[in-house]
């Protein structure tokens, strides 16, 4: 059983930040990329960002390139996403997601955490 947990949303103001983190746990986890998708009111989720978990390749949305970055710490089984000059269109609920390799699909997904981005 793998389980994702998120946490670090909140309230914040345009042009502010906010750093999420996603804890995986679970007996045999080993994916290989890790990711962030959003989903914002009324629209399909998307895409954020996601990283390997054995180096240090990274993707980004080009929605949000040069504003967030994606990082984790394989000690603490951990990934984060900073985000900076946040905007209104950032609010959307953020998932967390696991892939055991780039041919198979996210396989497991954390509850989400409320990133708000007031004006």
């Amino acid at each position: 059983q793998v389980q994702l947990v998120e946490s670090g949303g909140g309230l914040v103001q345009a042009g502010g930040s906010l750093k999420l983190s996603c804890a995986a746990s679970g007996r045999t986890f080993s994916p290989d990329i890790m990711g962030w998708f959003r989903q914002a009111p009324g629209k399909e989720r998307e895409f954020v960002s996601a990283i390997r978990w054995s180096g240090e390749i990274t993707y980004y949305a080009d929605s949000v390139k040069g504003r967030l970055t994606i990082s984790r710490d394989n000690a603490k089984n951990t990934v984060y996403l900073q985000m900076n000059s946040l905007n209104p269109e950032d609010t959307a609920v953020y998932y967390c997601a696991a892939r055991v390799d780039s041919a198979s699909p996210y396989k497991y997904w954390g509850q989400g955490t409320q990133v708000t981005v007031s004006p």
